[in-house]
């Protein structure tokens, strides 16, 4: 368990201010439910609840990781990966030539990609899935001597492994990083990213309902504006740069951080519904209430953790 001082303490304010943001999220929810619907069903008042429930559960899980430390973080983003692959993979075509690869993806890729993290094995860890499973993967399907479709079936396993696997394993993985002077704090990094992130998906939201006007993407995201981009982009950059103090970033650097991995966030989000739309389905699946699948929930974390790794392993590791 976490020592209560020092980088705990630290962990305990960011997490005492999120319980707070959504303690308020809570009783606007109670007072839109009580005094403008007044029981009566409301499309956009119900989902707004729904989020803010799914939320406390959401942090309360992501808070009992932290409060576990490593072990409890690896083990969270493995069961992560493992029901985000399933998601991905239960809505690709795939035939009985498919399974052995499938299974190595489940069974020996995934827990093999975790262990990387958990010894800090780097050299290995970087290159295990882009290039040895991306490799054998193939392998497998062809020897199976199905060749239906074959290219379209072997690159969805593979995007699969890398998207849900690679790309998520990069959260867990920045416990790797030894970054002078933050020594025992990287927990940190791991909130800080979190919070920027689904900051900004919220944020863009909340700026979206507010002055949305122009869509960005009609066809694959709907509710996406330029608005809400704009806006909440500009509020989760300045919520990173006011998050530095648990940083080892300064300001700037905590603000630049921030609108990269926020940016980033955005793309990813339209990348996987552009997927969800060549599927012909709204959402991943149903596991989080009000958000929908695990998929849903992490689509911009996916495309930002692992830049954001990789700029803090260049520029703030020796």
């Amino acid at each position: 368990m976490l020592p209560l001082h020092g980088p705990a303490r630290t962990t305990a304010l960011l997490f005492g201010g999120v319980g707070g943001v959504l303690v308020l999220a809570s009783l606007v929810s109670w007072a839109l439910r009580r005094f403008v619907t007044r029981g009566a069903p409301h499309p956009a008042i119900d989902n707004f609840h729904e989020r803010v429930k799914a939320w406390w559960v959401m942090v309360a899980v992501i808070g009992l990781a932290f409060a576990l430390g490593k072990g409890g973080v690896v083990l969270l983003f493995y069961l992560i990966s493992f029901y985000a692959l399933r998601e991905f993979l239960s809505l690709a075509y795939t035939r009985l030539g498919d399974h052995n690869a499938m299974a190595l993806a489940f069974f020996i890729g995934l827990p093999m990609q975790y262990f990387l993290v958990w010894t800090d094995w780097y050299g290995l860890y970087s290159i295990f899935i882009p290039v040895y499973a991306f490799l054998v993967l193939p392998i497998v399907s062809a020897v199976g001597g199905d060749t239906k479709r074959f290219l379209e079936r072997t690159s969805k396993v593979q995007w699969g492994l890398m998207v849900c696997v690679f790309c998520i394993s990069h959260v867990p993985a920045l416990l790797m990083l030894r970054i002078p002077g933050f020594e025992g704090r990287n927990l940190l990094l791991i909130a800080f990213l979190v919070i920027v992130v689904q900051g900004s998906d919220v944020l863009q939201y909340v700026w979206g309902k507010l002055l949305g006007r122009r869509k960005v993407a009609p066809l694959l995201s709907p509710s996406k504006t330029w608005e809400g981009l704009v806006g909440g982009v500009a509020s989760a950059t300045l919520l990173g740069a006011a998050l530095s103090w648990a940083t080892p970033f300064t300001p700037a650097q905590a603000a630049l951080l921030a609108f990269m991995i926020c940016v980033m966030g955005f793309f990813g989000g339209l990348v996987m519904s552009a997927i969800k739309r060549d599927r012909g389905v709204k959402d991943w699946g149903s596991m989080i209430e009000g958000h929908g699948g695990m998929l849903d929930r992490l689509d911009s974390v996916i495309f930002a953790a692992p830049v954001y790794f990789h700029a803090l392993r260049y520029w703030f590791v020796p």
